[in-house]
């Protein structure tokens, strides 16, 4: 692992660097200094547009500017763009399927000091449930690069999910190859399958190694698109190993949990536990703490990891 880079840094200066290959433009909503949206503004002020504290309506020129050809990136707070701005994005953006692409940075409990109204654990569940979204919830900086340009590429709304966090570097930027819709094979095992899923990746792979230490070998997948989900490589791994732990920053409802178990419950049912919000709201503090406090921790997913495994017998 390499340096620690906030995933809202990397999507800052991917748009940046993607300017210059690609025609789209960047609107905000009087948050550019945090969303980094400032980058891209700084270096092509003609193509970035303050919205200002109007979330809504910033969806719905996105949805105006779109329906032109045109390709809008529309980034404001996890909170704010799958919650105060959840019925233009559904109504006037994923209804018609237009291709506006949604950079939603401070996501989860990561946010930490900006306490519980802005630490968003719901915003993967509220995205699911918008028929032909797709979302995408990078694991580092370099896949979070990676998904901004295969976003633009991608025709149709997407939801991508940042981190105010500084976290670990897992890939090496000249030998990624990110797929949407397809997970990634961080580590294979045997005894039990570890799903995660942004910066709990890192976390499921310390996991890993604290399972080793006691004879077990997990197997770990990064699952950086929620939907549309990789069945296959879900339902494979669970048929090779007998049970699965899910890790997320998000609440064990309607995130990649859910997602998962959906999968498995119809194609491959094996004992199933969840690594997430435990359906609470977040709350103000440090982050290394309200990780802790909220057993987003390598130790909690090798509990749950040991727990599954004596479902099996």
């Amino acid at each position: 692992m390499a340096d620690k880079i906030a995933t809202r840094e990397a999507y800052g200066n991917a748009l940046a660097e993607l300017g210059e290959k690609y025609d789209f433009v960047v609107l905000d909503a009087d948050l550019a200094a945090a969303t980094k949206t400032g980058v891209f503004k700084k270096k092509f002020p003609e193509r970035h547009f303050e919205c200002g504290i109007a979330e809504g309506n910033m969806a719905v020129v996105a949805a105006g500017l779109a329906s032109t050809g045109v390709v809008p990136f529309i980034s404001t707070f996890a909170m704010f763009a799958a919650g105060r701005a959840y019925e233009q994005v559904r109504n006037m953006i994923g209804y018609p399927h237009l291709n506006v692409k949604i950079g939603a940075t401070h996501a989860g409990i990561s946010v930490g000091e900006d306490g519980a109204t802005h630490q968003c654990n719901e915003d993967i569940a509220t995205m699911r449930t918008i028929p032909g979204m797709t979302i995408i919830n990078p694991a580092d900086a370099i896949e979070a690069k990676a998904c901004v340009e295969a976003a633009i590429n991608f025709y149709g709304p997407v939801y991508m999910r940042f981190g105010r966090l500084a976290i670990p570097t897992l890939y090496d930027e000249a030998t990624y190859k990110f797929e949407i819709g397809k997970g990634v094979m961080m580590s294979e095992g045997k005894d039990v399958s570890i799903i995660a899923t942004g910066l709990m990746v890192h976390k499921a792979l310390e996991a890993k190694e604290l399972l080793k230490n006691e004879g077990i070998d997990a197997e770990v997948i990064n699952i950086h698109t929620i939907k549309p989900l990789d069945r296959d490589m879900v339902i494979a791994s669970a048929q090779k190993t007998g049970c699965v732990v899910t890790a997320e920053e998000h609440n064990i409802i309607g995130g990649l949990g859910s997602a998962v178990a959906e999968t498995l419950c119809e194609a491959c049912p094996v004992p199933m536990l969840r690594v997430g919000v435990e359906d609470q709201f977040g709350r103000s503090g440090k982050v290394p703490p309200l990780l802790e406090m909220y057993g987003l921790t390598a130790e909690n997913i090798a509990a749950k990891a040991k727990a599954a495994i004596a479902l099996k017998k």
